[in-house]
C-alpha cells in the first residue's frame, strides 16, 4: 500500500482525527454516496450508529457534531472552525438537518431527531476496528435506501466496509521509484542510492505530484502548522467540555518572554509550542493530523525548535523534516497502527515523537543510520503509553503529553547525532513491540475512558 506524507499531514478540525476527522469524513461519503445512487431526494430520514471508541467517548471527542456537520457535506479541511458549533446548534434547535447543504444545488431537508436518531453504542464494537460507525438513509415509508458501515482507523484516515468511497484506504498500484515498507529497506536504500531519507520520500512522492506541488503542499502544512502555534499562544479562558481545563500555553509564552534570551529556555518554549497546538485542538481548532489529533502538537513544536533555534534553518530544511518525518510515520501505518483505539497512545503520541525525532536528525545534517537511531529512540521510550483521557475529553493528560513528547523527541535527536547510528534496537523491531503490545493492552487503556487517569480522576 502506497502511503504519501499528505495522507499522514492533513488539515482538519479538532478534537481527535480518529474520533471527529475521520466521522465527518465518513458521514460526508455517505451523503455523497446518496447522490451518487440517486436517492438523495427520496430520504426522509438517516440514523447513525457509533460503535466501539467512537460510541464509548464519542461525547468527549466532538463525534456527534461531526457526523451532523459530515451529512451537511462539510469537509474537516474547509469546514469553518468558528461557525461549526453555530452550525451544530441550528440543527439541534430547529430538528432539521441539510443533506449535503453545503452544495446548495443538492442541499435536502429532512427531520432529524438526535436523541433517536444519532446513538452511541457504548459497549458494542464491529469486528474490523475499534471506531465503527453505520449510517442508515429511508424513504418515506420507512424503507431502506442506503446502509453504509464505515471505519476510522486513526489520522483521519476512513476505511469503507467494501472499500467505496473516494476516501476509502486501497491497495495503491502506484509505481514507486523507490518504493520500502520496513527500516531496513528503507535504510538499504539509501546506501545503494546514496540519497538522504527525504530525498528517498521526496523521489517517491513524485509519482503523484510535481516537485514544486510536493514543496508548496509541504509549506502549507507548515503556515497551518504555524498559525495554530500563533492562535494558541495568544488565547486564554477555559476549553470547553466541562473539566474546566485552563489554557497555559498563551500565559507561559508570557512569563518566558521577560525572563531572557530564548535559547536558554528552548526545552520550555518547545513545550510551549506543543501545548499551545493541543490546546487549539481541545478547542476544535484548525489543526494538521500530525499524524493525528491528539498527537498533533508533536510536530509542529519540533520544527518550531528547529526553525528558531537551529542555525542555518530554513524553508528547504521545513521541507526535508516533513518528508523525513512521513517516511517514518509510513513505517508505523503500514506496520503497526497510529490509532489511539487501536494501541493506545504510543501510537499517537508514540509514533509523532518517533517521526519528529528522526526528522529532526534529518534537518541536523544526520546520516540515514542516525535518523532511524532517533525515530527508534523516539518510539522505544513510549512503548506502553495507555490512552485514557479524563472524561472522553482530548485534554488531560493529552496535552501536557504532547509537550512532554516534543521534549523527548528533540533529547532523541540530538542522543542519535552524538552516535553513528549503530544501535542493538532496530526501528523495525521497535515497531513491532508497540503492536504486539497494543494487542495486549486492556481495551479500557484504549481510548475508552474506562481505566487508567479516566476512572481515577474524580470530575469536579
Amino acid at each position: 500500500m502506497a502511503i504519501s506524507v499528505f495522507d499522514l499531514f492533513s488539515i482538519g478540525i479538532g478534537p481527535s482525527s480518529s474520533h471527529t476527522v475521520g466521522p465527518m469524513r465518513a458521514a460526508r461519503m455517505f451523503v455523497n454516496r446518496l447522490k451518487k445512487d440517486g436517492v438523495l431526494a427520496q430520504t426522509t430520514s438517516v440514523r447513525a450508529e457509533l460503535f466501539g471508541s467512537l460510541g464509548a467517548t464519542g461525547h468527549g471527542h466532538g463525534t456527534p457534531k461531526a457526523v451532523l456537520l459530515g451529512l451537511e457535506g462539510h469537509s474537516p479541511r474547509t469546514v469553518d472552525v468558528e461557525s461549526a458549533d453555530d452550525e451544530v446548534e441550528r440543527i439541534r434547535r430547529t430538528g432539521r438537518l441539510r443533506l449535503l447543504g453545503t452544495q446548495i444545488e443538492d442541499a435536502h431537508e429532512i427531520a432529524f431527531d438526535e436523541p433517536s436518531q444519532l446513538i452511541l453504542h457504548r459497549r458494542r464494537s464491529l469486528p474490523y476496528h475499534a471506531n465503527g460507525m453505520t449510517l442508515f438513509a429511508y424513504d418515506e415509508a420507512g424503507a431502506p435506501l442506503l446502509e453504509k458501515t464505515y471505519y476510522s482507523v486513526g489520522g483521519g484516515f476512513v476505511v469503507d466496509e467494501d472499500a467505496v468511497g473516494e476516501d476509502r484506504i486501497k491497495l495503491d498500484d502506484t509505481v514507486l521509484k523507490y518504493p520500502f515498507r520496513s527500516g531496513d529497506e528503507m535504510l538499504r536504500l539509501a546506501r545503494e542510492t546514496g540519497l538522504s531519507i527525504s530525498s528517498l520520500m521526496l523521489e517517491n512522492e513524485k509519482a503523484w505530484r510535481t516537485e514544486e506541488e510536493i514543496r508548496e503542499g509541504l509549506l502549507e502544512i507548515w503556515r497551518v502548522m504555524q498559525a495554530c502555534v500563533s492562535r494558541g499562544m495568544s488565547r486564554e479562558g477555559i476549553l470547553p467540555g466541562g473539566l474546566r481545563v485552563k489554557r497555559r500555553a498563551a500565559a507561559t509564552a508570557r512569563q518566558l518572554r521577560t525572563e531572557g534570551d530564548p535559547l536558554l529556555h528552548r526545552s520550555e518554549w518547545t513545550t510551549i509550542y506543543a501545548m499551545a497546538v493541543n490546546e487549539e485542538n481541545a478547542a476544535g481548532g484548525r489543526v494538521v493530523t500530525a499524524p493525528t489529533n491528539g498527537a498533533a502538537g508533536v510536530l509542529p513544536a519540533v520544527l518550531h525548535y528547529y526553525v528558531n533555534f537551529v542555525p542555518g534553518a530554513d524553508e528547504d530544511g521545513v521541507v526535508r523534516f516533513l518528508l523525513a518525518a512521513g517516511a517514518i510515520g509510513m513505517l508505523f501505518k503500514e506496520n503497526a497502527s497510529i490509532s489511539g483505539a487501536e494501541v493506545g497512545c504510543q501510537g499517537e503520541v508514540g509514533s509523532a515523537c518517533s517521526m519528529a525525532a528522526g526528522a529532526l536528525a534529518e534537518v541536523l545534517g544526520g546520516t540515514p543510520e542516525q535518523v532511524e537511531n532517533a525515530a527508534e529512540i523516539g518510539m522505544e521510550h513510549n512503548l506502553g503509553l495507555t490512552c485514557d483521557p479524563v472524561g472522553g475529553l482530548v485534554q488531560i493528560p493529552c496535552i501536557e503529553r504532547n509537550g512532554m513528547a516534543a521534549v523527548k523527541a528533540v533529547t532523541a535527536a540530538r542522543m542519535a547525532m552524538r552516535g553513528d547510528g549503530s544501535h542493538k534496537v532496530s526501528l523495525d523491531k521497535v515497531i513491532k513491540t508497540m503492536k504486539e503490545t497494543g494487542a495486549d493492552m486492556k481495551v479500557k487503556y484504549k481510548e475508552t475512558a474506562r481505566g487508567g487517569l479516566a476512572v481515577n480522576v474524580i470530575e469536579c
